[in-house]
């Protein structure tokens, strides 16, 4: 079963045409990676999905509903859960604060059933950290933060855009270990990188997009065997 699915979508900021017709599909239960460069256009597509930019043209279905002309909230309403590369967590709220004021029975309360005391067992340091304010935490536990804050809201889709640029290498092992149990429990995951390595640990299957292209898709076997692809879009 598809989840979501975009279908030449094209986006512009003002006058600057970012995507042109991004084609892509998530299948439940799935991780699925956009990766690209710094400016390729994986934080736009993401936000297009999520409402925060408009597409100009093509189709964006989740779940059978049409987010095009959604507002964000809608959009989570429906079961999609965000987490922006910049975090945006309450500085001055607490941890827990920052899980409790994003707690709603979501479309995935019934399969996940996420509660304050199931993001501590997903994220143990959390709960160590549980009355320190939010702004005090390290990067790494900011991110982590973020993650568990958007499970709150039970969603079907994760949406992660960048999960562990700027973090330190123990915390994108872990990271990466608490992604794989999510998805062994069934939730579906779209992720936006440009960490080839990290990505390719967790993913079944990838897009790579570069100036708002879509430049290819396939299995992350495929791409590992791809050095072309790799050394004209993903090296540095």
């Amino acid at each position: 079963m598809i989840r979501l699915e975009l279908k030449g979508v094209n986006t512009h900021y003002g006058s600057s045409h970012i995507l042109f017709g991004v084609d892509l599909a998530v299948s439940e239960g799935q991780v699925v990676c956009l990766l690209g460069r710094n400016g390729a256009g994986k934080t736009t597509t993401m936000r297009t999905i999520m409402g925060l930019a408009r597409a100009s043209s093509g189709s964006i279905t989740f779940n059978s509903h049409d987010l095009i002309g959604c507002a964000p909230y809608e959009i989570a309403r429906l079961g999609v859960g965000f987490v922006p590369d910049d975090r945006l967590i309450f500085p001055d709220l607490t941890v827990r604060e920052n899980l409790e004021i994003a707690t709603r029975p979501g479309p995935g309360a019934a399969k996940f059933g996420w509660t304050v005391e199931k993001i501590y067992d997903l994220f143990p340091i959390l709960s160590s950290r549980a009355g320190q304010l939010g702004g005090y935490l390290s990067g790494g536990e900011q991110q982590m933060l973020t993650v568990g804050r958007t499970l709150m809201g039970n969603p079907l889709l994760l949406l992660l855009d960048e999960p562990v640029e700027g973090v330190a290498p123990i915390v994108v092992q872990e990271l990466g270990e608490k992604i794989q149990h999510l998805k062994g429990l069934g939730l579906t995951i779209l992720m936006a990188e440009q960490n080839l390595h990290f990505a390719a640990k967790i993913s079944d299957y990838a897009y790579v997009i570069e100036k708002g292209h879509i430049r290819f898709q396939g299995t992350m076997q495929d791409l590992s065997r791809d050095d072309e692809i790799k050394q004209k879009y993903l090296m540095i």
